[in-house]
Protein backbone atom coordinates (compact mmCIF):
# COMPACT_ATOMS: atom_id res chain seq x y z
CA UNK A 1 0.00 0.00 0.00
CA UNK A 2 1.13 3.53 -0.79
CA UNK A 3 -0.55 6.41 1.04
CA UNK A 4 -1.22 9.54 -0.98
CA UNK A 5 -2.74 12.94 -0.24
CA UNK A 6 -4.87 15.20 -2.44
CA UNK A 7 -5.09 18.94 -1.88
CA UNK A 8 -8.42 20.45 -2.90
CA UNK A 9 -7.90 24.22 -3.26
CA UNK A 10 -9.73 27.48 -3.78
CA UNK A 11 -6.77 29.14 -5.44
CA UNK A 12 -6.79 32.93 -5.57
CA UNK A 13 -4.96 35.74 -7.35
CA UNK A 14 -2.01 36.08 -4.93
CA UNK A 15 0.72 33.49 -5.65
CA UNK A 16 2.31 34.00 -2.22
CA UNK A 17 -0.90 33.02 -0.42
CA UNK A 18 -1.35 30.00 -2.69
CA UNK A 19 2.26 28.93 -2.12
CA UNK A 20 1.68 29.06 1.65
CA UNK A 21 -1.35 26.80 1.26
CA UNK A 22 0.55 24.24 -0.78
CA UNK A 23 3.62 24.27 1.48
CA UNK A 24 1.44 23.70 4.54
CA UNK A 25 -0.26 20.79 2.79
CA UNK A 26 3.10 19.27 1.87
CA UNK A 27 4.14 19.25 5.52
CA UNK A 28 0.77 17.94 6.71
CA UNK A 29 0.67 15.19 4.08
CA UNK A 30 4.15 13.97 5.00
CA UNK A 31 3.35 14.08 8.72
CA UNK A 32 0.29 11.89 8.06
CA UNK A 33 2.36 9.26 6.27
CA UNK A 34 1.74 10.14 2.62
CA UNK A 35 4.45 9.37 0.08
CA UNK A 36 2.95 11.75 -2.50
CA UNK A 37 0.84 14.89 -2.56
CA UNK A 38 -1.29 15.85 -5.58
CA UNK A 39 -2.44 19.45 -6.15
CA UNK A 40 -4.93 20.91 -8.67
CA UNK A 41 -4.57 22.61 -12.00
CA UNK A 42 -3.40 26.22 -11.66
CA UNK A 43 -2.35 25.75 -8.05
CA UNK A 44 -0.23 28.89 -8.00
CA UNK A 45 -2.58 31.41 -9.61
CA UNK A 46 -6.19 31.31 -10.79
CA UNK A 47 -7.12 34.57 -12.46
CA UNK A 48 -9.32 34.98 -15.52
CA UNK A 49 -8.23 38.64 -15.79
CA UNK A 50 -5.28 38.02 -18.08
CA UNK A 51 -3.97 41.57 -17.93
CA UNK A 52 -3.71 41.33 -14.13
CA UNK A 53 -2.41 37.76 -14.27
CA UNK A 54 0.34 38.71 -16.72
CA UNK A 55 2.10 40.63 -13.97
CA UNK A 56 2.55 37.40 -12.01
CA UNK A 57 3.18 34.81 -14.71
CA UNK A 58 6.93 34.35 -15.08
CA UNK A 59 9.38 31.87 -16.51
CA UNK A 60 9.86 28.60 -14.68
CA UNK A 61 13.18 29.47 -13.05
CA UNK A 62 11.66 32.67 -11.63
CA UNK A 63 8.37 31.22 -10.37
CA UNK A 64 8.07 31.75 -6.59
CA UNK A 65 5.40 29.08 -6.13
CA UNK A 66 7.50 26.42 -7.83
CA UNK A 67 10.53 27.39 -5.75
CA UNK A 68 8.50 27.28 -2.53
CA UNK A 69 7.01 23.87 -3.32
CA UNK A 70 10.41 22.43 -4.24
CA UNK A 71 11.77 23.62 -0.91
CA UNK A 72 8.77 22.20 0.98
CA UNK A 73 9.06 18.82 -0.78
CA UNK A 74 12.75 18.60 0.11
CA UNK A 75 12.14 19.57 3.74
CA UNK A 76 9.31 17.03 4.12
CA UNK A 77 10.95 14.29 2.04
CA UNK A 78 7.85 13.74 -0.09
CA UNK A 79 7.06 13.61 -3.82
CA UNK A 80 4.71 16.35 -5.05
CA UNK A 81 2.66 16.16 -8.22
CA UNK A 82 2.11 19.89 -8.67
CA UNK A 83 -1.06 19.88 -10.76
CA UNK A 84 -0.05 22.85 -12.89
CA UNK A 85 1.23 26.40 -12.93
CA UNK A 86 0.89 29.11 -15.53
CA UNK A 87 4.43 29.53 -16.87
CA UNK A 88 5.81 32.09 -19.33
CA UNK A 89 7.90 30.94 -22.26
CA UNK A 90 10.75 32.93 -23.78
CA UNK A 91 8.61 33.63 -26.86
CA UNK A 92 6.01 35.43 -24.74
CA UNK A 93 3.41 32.67 -24.85
CA UNK A 94 2.22 30.93 -21.68
CA UNK A 95 1.93 27.21 -20.96
CA UNK A 96 -0.21 25.33 -18.46
CA UNK A 97 2.52 23.11 -17.01
CA UNK A 98 2.40 20.22 -14.56
CA UNK A 99 5.46 19.32 -12.49
CA UNK A 100 6.52 16.28 -10.50
CA UNK A 101 8.97 17.16 -7.74
CA UNK A 102 10.95 14.42 -6.00
CA UNK A 103 11.78 14.19 -2.27
CA UNK A 104 15.07 15.98 -2.91
CA UNK A 105 13.21 18.96 -4.33
CA UNK A 106 14.30 18.23 -7.89
CA UNK A 107 11.94 18.41 -10.87
CA UNK A 108 11.62 14.88 -12.24
CA UNK A 109 9.00 15.60 -14.93
CA UNK A 110 7.20 18.39 -16.76
CA UNK A 111 4.05 18.16 -18.84
CA UNK A 112 2.41 20.95 -20.84
CA UNK A 113 -1.36 20.65 -21.24
CA UNK A 114 -2.11 19.48 -24.77
CA UNK A 115 -5.81 20.29 -25.17
CA UNK A 116 -6.91 23.91 -24.83
CA UNK A 117 -10.23 24.75 -23.16
CA UNK A 118 -11.96 26.78 -25.90
CA UNK A 119 -15.70 26.50 -25.19
CA UNK A 120 -18.95 28.45 -24.93
CA UNK A 121 -21.40 26.96 -22.43
CA UNK A 122 -25.17 27.42 -22.34
CA UNK A 123 -24.71 29.07 -18.94
CA UNK A 124 -22.98 31.98 -20.65
CA UNK A 125 -19.48 30.98 -19.58
CA UNK A 126 -16.91 31.41 -22.34
CA UNK A 127 -13.30 30.27 -22.19
CA UNK A 128 -10.61 30.72 -24.82
CA UNK A 129 -7.49 29.18 -23.35
CA UNK A 130 -5.64 29.06 -26.66
CA UNK A 131 -5.70 32.87 -26.90
CA UNK A 132 -2.99 33.03 -24.23
CA UNK A 133 -1.64 29.49 -23.82
CA UNK A 134 0.42 27.37 -26.18
CA UNK A 135 -0.51 23.70 -26.35
CA UNK A 136 1.86 20.93 -25.38
CA UNK A 137 2.71 18.21 -27.86
CA UNK A 138 3.78 15.07 -26.01
CA UNK A 139 2.50 12.57 -23.46
CA UNK A 140 4.68 12.32 -20.35
CA UNK A 141 5.26 9.56 -17.80
CA UNK A 142 7.52 9.48 -14.75
CA UNK A 143 8.54 6.98 -12.09
CA UNK A 144 7.13 7.81 -8.64
CA UNK A 145 6.38 6.03 -5.34
CA UNK A 146 3.18 4.80 -7.08
CA UNK A 147 5.12 3.31 -9.97
CA UNK A 148 4.81 4.80 -13.44
CA UNK A 149 2.64 7.94 -13.34
CA UNK A 150 1.07 9.42 -16.48
CA UNK A 151 0.45 13.16 -16.54
CA UNK A 152 -2.54 15.06 -17.93
CA UNK A 153 -4.48 18.22 -17.04
CA UNK A 154 -8.22 18.96 -16.81
CA UNK A 155 -9.70 19.34 -20.35
CA UNK A 156 -7.34 16.59 -21.55
CA UNK A 157 -9.79 14.18 -19.92
CA UNK A 158 -12.16 14.53 -22.90
CA UNK A 159 -9.61 13.18 -25.40
CA UNK A 160 -9.20 9.41 -25.10
CA UNK A 161 -6.22 9.22 -27.46
CA UNK A 162 -3.97 10.72 -24.79
CA UNK A 163 -5.05 8.11 -22.26
CA UNK A 164 -4.66 5.35 -24.83
CA UNK A 165 -1.06 6.49 -25.22
CA UNK A 166 -0.59 6.42 -21.44
CA UNK A 167 -2.26 3.00 -21.33
CA UNK A 168 0.21 1.67 -23.88
CA UNK A 169 2.95 2.74 -21.49
CA UNK A 170 1.32 0.54 -18.80
CA UNK A 171 1.00 3.43 -16.35
CA UNK A 172 0.21 2.37 -12.81
CA UNK A 173 -1.56 5.67 -12.15
CA UNK A 174 -2.67 8.76 -14.05
CA UNK A 175 -2.91 12.27 -12.61
CA UNK A 176 -5.78 14.50 -13.82
CA UNK A 177 -5.56 17.79 -11.86
CA UNK A 178 -8.41 20.11 -12.76
CA UNK A 179 -10.33 23.36 -12.36
CA UNK A 180 -13.62 22.05 -13.74
CA UNK A 181 -16.58 24.36 -14.25
CA UNK A 182 -19.67 23.56 -12.17
CA UNK A 183 -22.03 22.66 -15.07
CA UNK A 184 -19.54 20.43 -16.86
CA UNK A 185 -18.46 18.90 -13.56
CA UNK A 186 -22.01 17.94 -12.62
CA UNK A 187 -22.55 16.38 -16.02
CA UNK A 188 -19.31 14.61 -16.78
CA UNK A 189 -16.58 14.71 -14.11
CA UNK A 190 -17.08 11.39 -12.31
CA UNK A 191 -18.21 9.66 -15.50
CA UNK A 192 -15.02 10.53 -17.35
CA UNK A 193 -12.68 9.83 -14.43
CA UNK A 194 -14.09 6.35 -14.09
CA UNK A 195 -13.88 5.80 -17.84
CA UNK A 196 -10.22 6.83 -17.97
CA UNK A 197 -9.40 4.49 -15.08
CA UNK A 198 -11.15 1.55 -16.72
CA UNK A 199 -9.58 2.21 -20.13
CA UNK A 200 -6.05 2.27 -18.74
CA UNK A 201 -6.63 -0.33 -15.98
CA UNK A 202 -4.88 2.20 -13.75
CA UNK A 203 -5.51 4.33 -10.70
CA UNK A 204 -6.75 7.83 -11.52
CA UNK A 205 -5.87 10.62 -9.10
CA UNK A 206 -7.65 13.93 -9.64
CA UNK A 207 -7.01 16.89 -7.32
CA UNK A 208 -9.27 19.84 -8.11
CA UNK A 209 -10.18 23.43 -7.51
CA UNK A 210 -13.39 24.05 -5.56
CA UNK A 211 -15.81 26.85 -4.71
CA UNK A 212 -15.98 30.57 -5.43
CA UNK A 213 -12.68 32.18 -6.44
CA UNK A 214 -11.35 35.74 -6.17
CA UNK A 215 -11.46 36.17 -9.94
CA UNK A 216 -15.21 35.53 -10.03
CA UNK A 217 -15.32 31.96 -11.28
CA UNK A 218 -16.74 28.92 -9.50
CA UNK A 219 -15.26 25.43 -9.71
CA UNK A 220 -16.80 22.04 -9.13
CA UNK A 221 -14.47 20.34 -6.65
CA UNK A 222 -14.95 16.62 -6.02
CA UNK A 223 -11.28 15.68 -5.95
CA UNK A 224 -11.31 11.93 -6.52
CA UNK A 225 -9.30 8.74 -6.51
CA UNK A 226 -10.63 5.97 -8.75
CA UNK A 227 -9.25 2.44 -8.76
CA UNK A 228 -8.47 0.42 -11.92
CA UNK A 229 -11.90 -1.27 -11.78
CA UNK A 230 -13.60 2.13 -11.89
CA UNK A 231 -14.62 2.24 -8.22
CA UNK A 232 -14.42 5.66 -6.51
CA UNK A 233 -12.35 5.24 -3.35
CA UNK A 234 -12.20 8.95 -2.43
CA UNK A 235 -14.54 11.85 -3.22
CA UNK A 236 -13.77 15.09 -1.36
CA UNK A 237 -17.07 16.74 -2.24
CA UNK A 238 -17.80 20.11 -3.77
CA UNK A 239 -18.16 22.32 -0.73
CA UNK A 240 -14.74 23.24 0.66
CA UNK A 241 -10.98 23.05 0.23
CA UNK A 242 -8.95 20.64 2.31
CA UNK A 243 -6.63 17.66 2.39
CA UNK A 244 -7.78 14.12 1.68
CA UNK A 245 -5.99 10.78 1.85
CA UNK A 246 -6.21 7.44 0.03
CA UNK A 247 -4.37 4.13 0.01
CA UNK A 248 -3.14 2.92 -3.37
CA UNK A 249 -2.88 -0.88 -3.61
CA UNK A 250 -0.69 -2.13 -6.50
CA UNK A 251 -2.17 -5.61 -6.11
CA UNK A 252 -5.53 -4.15 -7.14
CA UNK A 253 -4.00 -3.08 -10.44
CA UNK A 254 -2.47 -6.49 -11.06
CA UNK A 255 -5.76 -8.21 -10.19
CA UNK A 256 -7.81 -6.05 -12.57
CA UNK A 257 -5.33 -6.54 -15.41
CA UNK A 258 -5.39 -10.29 -14.84
CA UNK A 259 -9.20 -10.45 -14.91
CA UNK A 260 -9.63 -8.07 -17.86
CA UNK A 261 -6.40 -7.94 -19.89
CA UNK A 262 -7.67 -5.17 -22.16
CA UNK A 263 -4.23 -3.59 -22.47
CA UNK A 264 -2.80 -6.87 -23.71
CA UNK A 265 -5.78 -7.53 -25.99
CA UNK A 266 -5.81 -4.09 -27.63
CA UNK A 267 -5.40 -4.09 -31.40
CA UNK A 268 -4.25 -1.19 -33.55
CA UNK A 269 -6.97 -0.09 -35.98
CA UNK A 270 -6.08 0.90 -39.50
Amino acid sequence: MTRIALLQMTTGIDPAVNADTIASAVAEAAADGASMLFTPEMSGLLDRNRKRAAEKIVQEDEDPVLARVRSAAKEAGITVALGSLAVAREDGRWVNRAFVIDPKGEISARYDKIHMFDVSLDTGEKWNESAAYAAGESAVTVETPLGLLGLSICYDIRFPALYEALGREKCDAIAIPAAFTVPTGKAHWELMLRARAVEASAWVIAATQVGDHEDGRSTYGHSMVVDPWGDVVLDMGGEAPGLGFAEIDPERTADVRKQLPSLANRRQLT
